[in-house]
């Protein structure tokens, strides 16, 4: 791989990673990606856990609004992905990172840096304590919820949390975490999208049969909005929606790998609408075989009597492929949080995959983390509720807007300075309301009670 001389370190090669100053230094560069391969890991990046909370806000905004929404993040998703890709071919980037570097310097570097580490560290941790939640149960309020292994086979040490993270930490998470190229990860990229739509098409036949049956009520289309707690109530799904479709930290290491890099604006926008379509169809069937009683994570709703024969199957089906889709989805969020540390702790190194002990280190040390706080620190998901939101709008949108109106090669046009404080606005906004719905949830469950 060639590196352009560069008289500062945050003109990247690897994603995010500054390279060595002042010099050339070549490497084995990788461009074969496929087309497919790259639609794959980027749809694999954005479906994540998020997917589980959307059903939920069809509860609070009804169908026809919350549809409309998940179409209008899907477009300003497109659009700032779009601001990134156009002002890093301006400034002859080929990362995030150096594209931040660019436009506000080294302290803008660093600032991407800990944001995408803040945001996925967060996010795998949470991700392995749902895979822990659905395979091995958990305890909540004096009650404990079994299992998918444990109803199987019943209460040994071998399905208890700890060995089952660790089972699925030395077998499933460290050797997919060992590929240094992203394209690596189509496979298992392409097989966790299908695991999702395996819970789209479950989800979608409960609803069906419920349906023919008279099972099921008519669903609200329409916000029910009769106060000002109410009005506000609808605010609340911002946040999720904002996040649904954060996928920009590893849209530069897919497009460095793709065999045609200018390819990567058809793969951006299929991937949203594979996305899009998985999320729309996720909310509408999932709300549709709930209604009211739909939970925050619909997931735990099939924890639940179906009321349908072989309900109890279905719902290990549900809860096992969707634990399984999450394993999948870890290696790619895993990358660009390696990238990011190595970026940090040697900012003047070359690049990562150049050297096989950095490498190996940073792997096993972070996998480490991960694994220590799943299993001893599992209130972190309140801590993660605060700094993993902030950090995740300000990757999707207010650093790809700042970029916008700091405008350093000229290419802004008016359309995009509105469009850019419009996002920057709602990301604001969103965050606001979610710390303190976050922060007044917490401050009630911690009261003393009378």
């Amino acid at each position: 791989m060639t590196i352009e001389d560069s008289s500062c370190s945050d003109d990247v090669v690897a994603p995010l990673l500054p390279t060595r100053q002042g010099d050339e230094v070549a490497y084995d560069e990788f461009n074969g990606a496929s087309f497919s391969g790259a639609v794959f890991n980027l749809a694999t990046t954005i479906i994540g856990a998020g997917i589980m909370a959307l059903p939920a806000t069809m509860k609070i905004l009804g169908l026809v609004l919350g549809i409309t929404m998940i179409v209008v993040m899907a477009f300003l998703t497109d659009q700032s992905i779009e601001f990134l890709l156009r002002f890093t071919k301006a400034g002859k980037k080929r990362s995030y990172g150096g594209l931040m570097g660019d436009s506000f310097g080294k302290p803008g570097r660093i600032l991407l840096q800990v944001a995408v580490l803040v945001n996925n560290i967060g996010v795998l941790i949470v991700y392995m304590i749902i895979i822990g939640d659905v395979l091995s149960g958990k305890t909540e309020d004096g009650i404990h919820h079994s299992g998918v292994l444990e109803g199987w086979f019943g209460d040994h040490w071998w399905n208890g949390r700890a060995a089952i993270l660790l089972i699925t930490t030395l077998g499933v998470f460290a050797p997919l975490a060992c590929f240094k190229r992203i394209d690596s990860l189509r496979y298992t990229s392409a097989l966790s999208v299908a695991l999702a739509v395996v819970f789209l098409i479950i989800t979608a036949g409960i609803s069906i049969m419920k349906l023919i049956s008279g099972g099921v009520p008519m669903p609200r289309l329409l916000p029910d909005v009769t106060d000002l707690t109410s009005l506000g109530n609808l605010f609340t799904v911002v946040p999720v929606l904002v996040t649904a479709f954060i996928c920009h930290y590893n849209v530069h290491s897919i497009q460095n790998e793709l065999e045609d890099p200018s390819q990567i604006r058809p793969v951006v926008r299929s991937a949203l609408m594979l996305c899009s379509s998985v999320y729309i169809m996720t909310s509408i069937f999932g709300f549709l075989l709930f209604g009211d009683d739909t939970l925050d994570d619909v997931l735990a709703n099939f924890d639940t009597d179906l009321g349908i024969p072989l309900g109890s199957i279905l719902n290990d089906a549900v809860r096992v492929s969707y634990a399984l889709h999450l394993m999948l989805v870890f290696p790619i969020v895993f990358y660009p949080l390696r990238i990011n540390i190595d970026g940090l702790l040697f900012p003047s190194a070359p690049s990562l995959t150049s050297s096989n002990v950095r490498f190996g280190c940073l792997t096993a040390g972070l996998i480490s983390v991960v694994f220590l706080g799943a299993n001893f620190i599992p209130s972190i998901w309140d801590a993660f509720q605060f700094t993993g939101a902030t950090a995740a709008v300000c990757l999707g949108f207010i650093f790809p807007a700042s970029i916008i109106l700091k405008d350093r090669h000229s290419k802004a046009t008016s359309r995009d300075t509105t469009l850019a404080i419009f996002m920057i606005v709602l990301a604001v906004v969103s965050n606001a309301i979610a710390i303190y719905s976050d922060a007044y949830a917490l401050f009630k469950k911690n009261s003393p009670r009378e």
